[in-house]
């Protein structure tokens, strides 16, 4: 177990914890969580040994291997699966030993103890999963939201954020009793998400998470650890758990009950006006949960010491923009345009709450960009309702700030371009409605947080009094606290609301429906985030068999197309004409199609079990060959033989793995 007593972690000369004793046990999930600057990410410096307690006892089984997610970004040519292989520590150093083995018995061939440490070497790889690496790899490179044929593609050749999910993967492929992630769901998008937390539900070992998504702490974790004022506190259960405990105790503190009664009162004016206005039944009913979990919590929400409201707009036109036929993508230089999205046919009212789902690449952030402004439409018409002031929330948030300029800077100039008119000393002071006081006003943009860049961006906003917000994953670089105050001050927005985020919390709580972007298409989305979730675990197995059942005709027959943007649910067959016999005919025929087309891979599958069979047999009899006493030339010559079996052994249950998913496939799309 790991053990904390007494234990003070320092920053310089600031105390971050204060004599604090706690107790974690093997095979728990622990939530790790704080306001920003509160001590977490010195507690996992203390958990991973680059930072030792300056007083007090602090303990880790020594035989514990330890995983977490390397913060540098990968620059190196190696393919994708190699990179995310040589994460399994352990295999890594078998493979070492073999090869250092086998240089021994090359340069002398009569030594016996070498002849033996290859053997060793080749017995301890199978414990070590060498003959399923690869598969293990790819699969956690797959689930977390790569294609099938970037599996060999360089690491150097994917952005930046694409090359922090492979190394979450290699994190994740290293054997390990204590696995320390931080911030694992900044780089992933919903479906990918929604796969790690169920790799992470079956993760054996013992896990301490640092992060901003309550979901995903309440679907991953069974203990939440709080720091707050020095102290680290153990509660037993999730995030949800934890803030109805923390809430039970605030309540009971007098000291701010006057201040937290007057925001409870607020919180529960619109709770109760937002309740009345439930009327889509799936979507509207998990936004009145999220509105009964705030009434729980709402002394939590009280001690906040952040909060905003959104001005009211001038106006509301209805409908705030109307597209017909629209074609949605970007031009690259004189290179013909690039369409993502077709045929849209869209209309966005007064009043609105409209969540945008869709797995990463599929167009949500073309589709926001474009009603920003920010790309041109390539076909058909957006029609903008006359007063239309959009207030835009990017991905990127230094999309729209100066990295060299200050805040005061930015809201000089957002004053001067969009009014309204102020002095300087009025901006002072709304800025410092958003935590920017004191210097923090001259601090150039560059060498900020991200979640104060993201809070100057919500300022920003606030101050053009817009009729419509859109927000492209606003809660990326957000604490928790702070992603509680957009949430309330959404949900007293009076005008519309386009939210692409990956925090189911917030799209539960802010949404009343969704519009689904996928296929080249926008639909709407008849159903609520559980819904969602259920698709895109659907989604997910569906695209990996049908990717490998593209690699198998592609290898049997002429090179298949590369697979387009992920698909909808699978279309129905059409209805057969004619009578019964007809359609009973055209069934047979079907079953014969199919029955040929499996009849090579049927074939090829046999031959490999029984090969595989014979390979299993001899590797067995090498095994306890070399088990008696040897000449060392008998030695050598056994390793040798034991590692050409093991190798194509290897290669043949890839083989049998690959040729089972095909025709599990293909039975299963003919059912």
């Amino acid at each position: 177990m790991i053990t904390l007593r007494d234990v003070t972690l320092r920053r310089g000369a600031k105390v971050l914890l204060d004599k604090v004793s706690v107790t974690l046990n093997p095979g728990e999930k622990v939530g790790l969580v704080g306001r920003n600057g509160a001590g977490k990410s010195t507690l996992f410096a203390l958990f991973n040994g680059s930072l030792h307690e300056d007083s007090g006892e602090f303990s880790v089984p020594a035989h514990w291997q330890m995983a977490q997610v390397a913060q540098h970004m990968p620059e190196t040519e190696e393919p994708a699966t190699d990179f995310v292989v040589a994460g399994d520590t352990r295999l890594a150093a078998v493979r070492e030993r073999l090869r250092e083995a086998e240089a021994r018995l090359e340069a002398a061939p009569e030594d016996a103890d070498a002849g033996m440490a290859v053997a060793q070497a080749h017995a301890d790889l199978h414990d070590a999963g060498e003959h399923d690496a690869v598969p293990r790899a790819q699969s956690l490179i797959l689930g977390l939201g790569f294609r099938v044929q970037e599996l060999d593609r360089p690491v150097n050749s994917f952005s930046g954020g694409w090359r922090m999910r492979l190394q979450l993967a290699r994190a994740l492929m290293s054997p390990s009793d204590l696995l320390l992630l931080d911030e694992p769901t900044n780089h992933l998008d919903l479906d990918a998400l929604v796969w790690l937390e169920a790799w992470l539900q079956r993760y054996a070992g013992t896990l301490v998470v640092i992060s901003h998504d309550r979901e995903f702490l309440d679907a991953v974790t069974g203990v939440t650890l709080h720091i707050d004022q020095q102290k680290l506190v153990r509660y037993g259960g999730n995030y949800s758990a934890f803030e109805s405990m923390r809430a039970e105790q605030l309540s009971q503190q007098q000291s701010a009950f006057a201040r937290q009664q007057e925001k409870i009162a607020h919180l529960q004016k619109f709770i109760d006006r937002f309740k009345a206005k439930a009327t889509k039944a799936r979507q509207a009913q998990s936004r009145v949960k999220a509105l009964e979990r705030m009434e729980k919590i709402a002394p939590v929400l009280a001690e906040a010491d952040f909060s905003f409201e959104f001005k009211e707009p001038a106006n509301l036109p209805n409908p705030m923009l109307a597209i017909s036929a629209g074609e949605f993508g970007y031009r690259a230089d004189a290179s013909p345009p690039t369409v993502i999205l077709r045929g849209v046919n869209r209309s966005v009212l007064a009043g609105q709450r409209i969540g945008i789902l869709g797995a990463n690449g599929q167009g949500k952030s073309t589709l926001v960009k474009t009603i920003a402004r920010d790309l041109p439409l390539l076909a058909g018409t957006l029609t903008e309702g006359k007063g239309l002031s959009i207030g835009y929330f990017a991905q990127q948030e230094l999309d729209v700030l100066h990295a060299q300029s200050n805040p005061l800077e930015h809201m000089i100039r957002l004053a001067r371009d969009v009014g309204p008119q102020a002095r300087e000393q009025e901006l002072r002071n709304f800025l410092g409605t958003f935590n920017f006081s004191g210097d923090m006003v001259n601090q150039a943009v560059g060498t900020m947080s991200g979640g104060e860049k993201a809070r100057l961006v919500l300022a920003m906003m606030v101050w053009q009094r817009p009729n419509l917000l859109l927000l492209d994953e606003p809660t990326n670089h957000l604490d928790l606290a702070t992603r509680e105050a957009l949430s309330v001050a959404l949900n007293e927005f009076e005008g519309t609301v386009m939210l692409v985020s990956h925090d189911r919390a917030l799209l539960r709580a802010v949404c009343d429906e969704f519009w689904l972007v996928g296929r080249g298409e926008v639909r709407p989305f008849d159903g609520d985030l559980d819904d969602y979730q259920r698709y895109l675990l659907d989604e997910s197995r569906r695209l990996r068999e049908e990717a490998r059942a593209n690699a198998s005709a592609s290898s049997l027959a002429a090179p298949a197309p590369a697979p387009g943007p992920a698909p909808g649910p699978a279309p129905a067959p059409a209805p057969t004409s004619g009578d019964g016999a007809a359609r009973r005919k055209q069934d047979a025929q079907q079953r014969q199609q199919l029955a040929a087309r499996l009849r090579p891979l049927r074939k090829e599958l046999e031959a490999a079990e029984s090969r595989m069979t014979q390979l299993q047999s001899a590797r067995r009899d090498l095994e306890a060959r070399l088990s008696t006493p040897l000449a060392p030339a008998d030695i050598a010559d056994a390793g040798r033989e034991l590692k050409t079996v093991s190798e194509e052994l290897q290669d043949l249950e890839e083989r049998w793995l690959e040729l089972s998913s095909e025709i599990e496939a293909a039975e299963t799309a003919a059912s």
